[in-house]
């Protein structure tokens, strides 16, 4: 496992596994079989209702907990009284302290819910802090009022929409980004472009081995999500090649500026 050290000094690993969309046996299950694989880091939240899930999975895996890295994320529905969600987040996850904390949407006061989550870090019951699903001119409304600068951002990022503005604009404060939606929400279009064909031959992987690995040397953290204990292994074994300048260029040609998920103010 790679891991990257964040603008606060802490390490977080390159990859993990999300839990979206899962039902709690389904993640517990799927949190077993990761840390059982060589994973070390797990991505759930609030709104995905399998936080309880995530730490009975920790706890049977057999692991330690400081062997552990435990991504989360508060609702806005729960801004208003971050300081409590906190402590009731951490409950869920039957754990004392969460290694990445973020607001999960930006909506209401999510600068006085970012605030709460310093609090926490000083209080010892957070590492590192995030925004999730923020724009360029958000984030800087967070950063300018507040005084832990965020160290990871998730956004939906892949080869078809790479983020290289936010991107950019991140390299100024040290935030690098979590992407979701790592391989396009499984778009065979996109896995099967023919750059990622030609570059799976090439080092005998997958197509979806190659975008993860093209996501870890592009900086980002990634945390593809799977029920299944064969792909589970799979989208981690991405650690053992690497892919040239040359191949880099190649997969940026593929950019297309297209996303697959957009919220809106009502869905928020």
């Amino acid at each position: 496992m790679m891991n990257i050290k964040l603008n606060n000094g802490n390490e977080f690993p390159a990859a993990g596994i999300g839990t979206f969309l899962m039902k709690p046996d389904d993640a517990q299950a799927a949190v077993v079989s990761a840390l059982q694989n060589g994973y070390t880091m797990i991505d759930t939240a609030n709104a995905y209702m399998n936080e309880k899930a995530v730490g009975r999975g920790v706890k049977e895996s057999g692991k330690q907990r400081s062997q552990v890295y435990i991504s989360t994320k508060l609702w806005p529905s729960v801004y208003a009284d971050a300081d409590k969600a906190i402590d009731e987040t951490l409950a869920r996850l039957d754990t004392d302290y969460i290694d990445l904390l973020f607001l999960h949407q930006p909506a209401g006061d999510y600068v006085g819910a970012y605030k709460a989550m310093e609090r926490a870090v000083k209080a010892g019951k957070v590492k590192s802090l995030g925004l999730s699903n923020f724009s360029i001119d958000q984030i800087k409304e967070v950063v300018d009022a507040t005084e832990i600068k965020p160290a990871v951002i998730q956004v939906e990022a892949h080869p078809y929409y790479p983020e290289t503005e936010l991107k950019e604009y991140l390299n100024t404060f040290g935030a690098v980004i979590m992407a979701w939606y790592p391989l396009g929400h499984g778009d065979k279009n996109l896995v099967n472009e023919q750059v990622f064909t030609d570059l799976a031959a090439k080092y005998g992987k997958s197509n979806a081995q190659i975008i993860l690995r093209w996501h870890v040397q592009s900086g980002n953290i990634v945390i593809p999500g799977s029920k299944n204990p064969a792909h589970i292994k799979d989208n981690i074994d991405i650690f053992n090649f690497e892919l040239t300048d040359d191949d880099m260029a190649k997969i940026a040609s593929v950019n297309k500026n297209i996303r697959y998920y957009t919220a809106t103010k009502e869905a928020l």
